[in-house]
């Protein structure tokens, strides 16, 4: 079997474009630092304020122009998180949203894509933009087996987004079939509680918010919800997926898509992500000086 490369997914296309523009010279020109199983897949997110926007409240405001531009310099797919599940026909004339598909659906090598939730978004960006990749957005909370299986045979999606709550279902995801193999994108470092009963009310709100729309604030019940994002707490989630398990199981297995969430949570927890996942330990200390001591880069 040829060796399989992980492809890690990034969060914050929009929101954390100064941190790329400093990382990414150094992802080109040092790659002795990363491990040579793995490359960056793909950047996601969304600006602020959009209109098709779900999953978190986005507050990216780099130009969209510019995003482009540095995804094309280091020919890294672009994917904008368009994960609205509340969207309404009215609102696929969105002029901005419409504007950011035409921008990334230009000819770029780079396989530049949507995530969606919306079934009616999925069929106006398939005829509309067929240039674009479309993935299937884990906020569409399909926790049972059989519906992500049904899922991944559809065949308007290039990847799917499993709920991470799937992730520990070790003898399913070694007999799944090497054709569906290809279209997973496990999410590996979600830190919501595993046993959460309103993940799906959590996404309706944000995408309620997006539209300007009134509704029920969702607060979050989990008993330590004031402490926010914390990676350790998120290394002991039953769902969460280690270095350990993606070079040495999941990679010998085919699976070969990761996506690291983090869009909300700033460019030094950004940081420590690509320092675990992707980052030689040896060249831990020399990354983070690099990247703290950037004139243009405020980490914090």
């Amino acid at each position: 079997m040829d060796r399989q490369t992980a492809r890690f997914h990034l969060p914050g296309l929009f929101e954390f474009y100064d941190f790329y523009a400093a990382f990414l010279p150094l992802y080109r020109s040092h790659r002795d630092y990363f491990y040579d199983w793995c490359e960056i897949g793909s950047i996601y997110g969304a600006p602020a304020d959009c209109l098709w926007g779900g999953g978190r409240v986005g507050f990216g405001e780099a130009s969209p122009q510019a995003v482009a531009a540095l995804t094309r310099e280091y020919g890294i797919a672009a994917h904008l998180t368009f994960s609205n599940s509340l969207l309404r026909p009215e609102h696929l004339s969105d002029r901005r949203c419409n504007a950011l598909c035409e921008l990334f659906a230009r000819g770029d090598a780079a396989e530049n894509g949507v995530i969606v939730a919306s079934d009616l978004l999925t069929a106006y960006l398939k005829e509309h933009y067929p240039g674009l990749s479309l993935i299937s957005s884990t906020t569409k909370v399909l926790t049972r087996w059989e519906d992500l299986i049904a899922e991944l045979k559809r065949p308007e999606f290039r990847w799917v987004v499993p709920d991470f709550r799937l992730n520990p279902a070790l003898e399913r995801w070694a007999a799944l079939p090497p054709e569906l193999r290809r279209k997973v994108e496990f999410l590996c470092n979600e830190c919501c509680r595993f046993d959460c009963p309103d993940r799906r009310a959590c996404y309706e709100a944000v995408s309620r918010k997006a539209l300007g729309e009134d509704g029920p604030e969702h607060v979050c019940r989990a008993p330590d919800a004031q402490e926010g994002y914390v990676f350790s707490k998120a290394m002991r989630n039953p769902g969460f997926i280690g270095l350990d398990r993606i070079r040495d199981v999941l990679l010998p297995e085919g699976y070969t898509e990761f996506k690291i969430e983090g869009r909300s949570l700033g460019s030094a927890m950004l940081l420590e992500f690509l320092l675990y996942y992707m980052i030689k330990p040896d060249y831990h200390l020399i990354v983070r000086e690099k990247l703290y001591l950037h004139a243009s880069l405020d980490l914090f």
